[in-house]
């Protein structure tokens, strides 16, 4: 019988985390869940479990390098020697720029970018003298594209992007056993949306065309376990035309791919009644999530917008329209 793979994955409590947890369980594996909720390890932890997995939660901040390296002992200690860490754990404030308060601002930078940076190395920790292992960052089309509103969430993934460029040219120039690539998400259905801090007159939402976390989670799983010929740097997860412009210039230069996902997702909702109603694709077909809305009102004139096509979440403020490239310039 084969040897049991053992997973960590950081941010494992909801939205794309437990769905990459559950993917892993389906094939066996045990996997090591790390996130700050007590509810949402543990009820992660039922999914593996009922999925055929072996799990075992660990409450930590990923910001917290001692937490994270803890984390990763206790792992090992219960499962095994980590063979895949995957990297996913995320938080962002909805927002102006100037409207983000300092501590904010470093809060998000902190669990998304040096989240992502002590994952690794801890997994490098103890990965490297054994020359195996795999390390998957979860990254995003916002590492190649800043939009408005986000600009903690898009900072700290152009960061993430940056530091596992660095990564892997070290790793190839030791010759090393040890595996990193990079798996591009675009806009998910997940529950972010109703927990990270927004200052925005109306719920946030993902760009659009938006994608089920299964599909995500399918995808990191390929990617990790990709066979020798087909590795790639990076894996671009369903980028619609509004952002595959944004990783044109990577794709031309190296080796990557773009994951379609499947031929229809599952309408379900993924959190509190509160959230609002979006629509959720695949590559060939659009289905609606039965989410319900909220008890106030229908679509909000964010939401319309962004169905029309605008970058970003929107705002009360509104965007002013470009001006024609036909109208004269102001003059000073």
């Amino acid at each position: 019988m084969a040897e049991r793979e053992v997973v960590v994955v950081t941010g494992a409590s909801g939205g794309v985390g437990r769905a990459v947890a559950q993917e892993f369980a389906r094939h066996g594996a045990a996997v090591g869940l790390i996130a700050r909720g007590r509810a949402g390890l543990d009820a992660a932890a039922r999914d593996v479990s009922e999925l055929g997995g072996e799990p075992f939660a660990y409450q930590a901040d990923v910001a917290d390098f001692d937490a994270v390296d803890a984390a990763a002992s206790a792992i090992e200690e219960h499962l095994g020697p980590i063979d895949l860490w995957v990297n996913n754990a995320m938080t962002t404030v909805f927002a102006f720029l100037d409207d983000i308060d300092p501590h904010e601002y470093e809060r998000a930078t902190r669990v998304t970018y040096l989240g992502a940076a002590w994952g690794t190395k801890a997994a490098l920790a103890r990965m490297l003298p054994r020359d195996r292992g795999t390390i998957v960052q979860v990254g995003s089309a916002l590492a190649y594209r800043g939009i408005p509103l986000q600009a903690p969430y898009c900072g700290a993934k152009h960061a993430m992007k940056g530091m596992f460029d660095s990564l892997r040219c070290e790793l190839r120039h030791r010759g090393s056993g040890v595996r990193a690539t990079m798996v591009q998400l675009p806009g998910m259905n997940t529950p972010q949306f109703d927990h990270c801090l927004s200052k925005m007159p109306h719920h946030p939402m993902p760009v659009p065309p938006i994608y089920q976390p299964e599909v995500a989670a399918r995808a990191i799983y390929s990617a990790a376990h990709a066979p020798a010929h087909r590795r790639r740097r990076e894996l671009h997860v369903g980028f619609p035309p509004s952002t595959r412009s944004s990783a044109t210039s990577s794709r031309r230069r190296w080796p990557s791919a773009t994951w379609r996902g499947p031929r229809s997702t599952a309408s379900r909702p993924i959190s509190g009644s509160t959230a609002p109603r979006w629509r959720t694709c695949s590559s060939r077909s659009t289905t609606t999530t039965t989410r319900a809305r909220t008890a106030s009102s229908t679509t909000s004139p964010t939401r319309a917008a962004s169905r029309r096509g605008s970058a970003g979440t929107g705002s009360a403020r509104g965007w002013p329209r470009r001006a024609s490239p036909a109208a004269p310039l102001p003059r000073s």
